[in-house]
């Protein structure tokens, strides 16, 4: 687990929700003061096209509403009320700049859920999800359901979220939580009565640092208590012992892009190929496996995988399996392409051959967060440094911090224009979507 997520898995310290008794349609408008309003007065613009929300769109389910949650959580910086994140070292002459510039953070109240309402259908995902306001009003219920489920895992207080931790759930995660449920509905429909109905695997492209970690943990968490089944696995579970990672820098002495993890060469393909074939198999109630995990700390810091006796083990039957990585899906290229940004890539390039069938043929639909510059990943690393220094934790210098993103980049540079041109290694076009984010790591239109 990142430092995304760190500090947000310590349980709600008060209950959340409850059974109490049911309530007038007219008691809904008290009952949800609950997200909405800017604090300047104004609501966030909403179409004309966009009805108003009908009070029969409602179900029972705000008389199960606790009007009291856990105070605000941290870890993520869109989860923490400080409107501004230094994206450098103090005294580094670089400049301060919010992490959320595009949005107020001061927090709001709101006055009825027609207010969250129009904000959802105000999200930039909703299009691209063939969503409508019409579609959004018929299942509130089940946006609130998930919203509060969220707060609860992130120690939220659903009275009072800032506008980027408002957008974050009903902009960002619940679309793409429902996006993933049609993916799901999809893929068992292709089987039988009476036939196993295998785990689908959805493979999360994305760069370090923009928010894909939690992502998954959001979206995992969001199926567990919705009654399903899951699994998380990362490339990076997959990386090669600390002996074969001495093997591999060795045999390619002088390659700066092999000589630490990362790079395509430095994973363990066919623990991949074991891994995911099991997973895959987790059909049955009962069935049973463990999940090889890797630990980046030791060897002090050159990292080594994990003794399997602290693996986490999962139980079939599965729903879903949540594969993600910063390459995944990344397509070898003509070696003139690679070598005019980085020589030393001829070698990765070459390596990366084998990946296709090692991961990609697994996943069936495929999640694409793009960015403009990669040079982001830079800012949002020294960004966890600060944090871990904020948490007592030693951290990386800016130095080490250059040296660390500069092993990546090469990659990011050649790999990463073809992935938002065409698509992963092997996708279908319908069961792809591409999610473009700010510097803030909030969704954008595209």
């Amino acid at each position: 687990m990142t430092m995304e997520v760190l500090n947000i898995l310590l349980p709600p310290r008060t209950p959340w929700l409850t059974k109490t008794s049911s309530v007038s349609h007219s008691s809904y408008d008290n009952i949800y003061r609950y997200f909405g309003r800017c604090s300047t007065g104004s609501s966030v613009p909403l179409s004309k096209s966009v009805k108003p929300l009908s009070k029969s769109n409602f179900s029972p389910l705000a008389s199960q509403m606790l009007l009291q949650s856990p105070k605000s959580g941290h870890g993520c910086s869109w989860v923490i009320d400080s409107s501004r994140c230094p994206d450098t070292l103090p005294n580094n002459g670089r400049r301060q700049c919010p992490v959320h510039s595009v949005f107020p953070t001061k927090p709001a109240e709101v006055s009825s859920v027609q207010d969250l309402f129009e904000f959802i259908c105000s999200g930039p995902l909703l299009h691209k999800l063939g969503l409508t306001s019409e579609m959004v009003a018929e299942s509130i219920d089940k946006w609130l359901e998930y919203g509060l489920y969220l707060c609860r895992l992130f120690q939220l207080n659903e009275l009072y979220l800032t506008i980027p931790q408002k957008a974050r759930l009903y902009h960002y995660y619940i679309p793409v939580f429902l996006w993933c449920e049609k993916q799901i509905s999809h893929h068992s429909s292709i089987f039988k009565d009476g036939e196993d109905v295998t785990p689908l695997v959805i493979g999360f492209s994305a760069p370090q640092g923009c928010g894909k970690t939690t992502l998954v943990f959001a979206l995992d968490y969001l199926f567990q208590v919705t009654g399903r089944k899951s699994a998380t696995i990362s490339i990076d579970d997959f990386y090669l012992t600390a002996e074969d990672q001495a093997k591999l820098r060795k045999n390619n002495q002088g390659n700066a892009l092999l000589e630490l993890r990362g790079n395509a060469g430095s994973h363990d393909l066919s623990l991949s190929v074991q891994t995911l074939t099991a997973l895959s198999k987790l059909t049955k109630e009962g069935m049973k496996m463990k999940l090889p995990r890797y630990d980046k700390s030791a060897n002090n810091g050159r990292g080594d995988r994990a003794d399997p006796s602290t693996w986490p083990e999962v139980e079939g039957p599965l729903t879903v399996i949540l594969f993600e990585g910063w390459m995944l899906g990344f397509k070898p290229l003509p070696v003139e392409s690679v070598t005019a940004v980085d020589p030393q890539l001829e070698t990765v390039n070459k390596n990366l051959e084998s990946y296709y069938d090692a991961w990609d043929t697994f996943i069936k639909a495929w999640i694409v967060i793009k960015i403009k510059d990669p040079n982001c990943v830079y800012q949002w690393r020294l960004q966890a440094e600060i944090a871990m220094r904020a948490d007592g934790k030693p951290g990386m210098s800016d130095e080490e911090v250059m040296d660390f993103v500069s092993r990546y980049l090469p990659a990011y540079k050649a790999y990463l224009p073809s992935l938002y041109s065409e698509g992963p290694n092997g996708s279908d076009p319908e069961h792809l979507l591409v999610i473009e984010i700010d510097e803030g790591r909030n969704p954008i239109l595209s």
